[in-house]
């Protein structure tokens, strides 16, 4: 074999370990899914996080609202990020971000769009 032949044989293995490298890399990394189920006759509320799913995430978060309440409904779900929910005197608000200090500003800034007084009601984050 002459020098450049193994010179290339190298080359080729090398683009072939860093492609099995690279994508095994993206495997690892999975979507994580929440969600916040909440009443707005009573307030109560259950959430879920780090689910492989959103049908997972929003139906665990529905069974643990109506473990808690009645009239239950999915607020908000999220992927990779924080969700939170507001409620106000007359209404309320949702939102997801990447924080959860940002998931609940925008939650209350939402409510308040539609009523008066709104704080944080929920928050959830996932693993991300």
């Amino acid at each position: 074999m002459t020098r450049m032949h193994q010179t290339l044989i190298s080359l080729k293995t090398m683009v072939v370990v860093v492609g099995i490298v690279a994508g095994t890399g993206g495997a690892a990394m999975a979507d994580n899914y929440g969600a916040i189920a909440f009443s707005k006759s009573t307030g109560g509320f259950g959430f879920a996080y780090d689910h492989l799913s959103r049908r997972d995430a929003e139906n665990r978060a529905m069974a643990e609202c109506r473990a808690r309440t009645r009239g239950c409904e999915i607020a908000i779900w999220f992927k990779n990020a924080c969700g939170s929910v507001a409620m106000g005197s007359n209404g309320w608000g949702s939102a997801w971000a990447e924080s959860r200090r940002a998931a609940e500003r925008a939650a209350i800034r939402n409510c308040s769009r539609h009523t008066r007084g709104c704080t944080t009601l929920a928050w959830t984050c996932t693993s991300m």
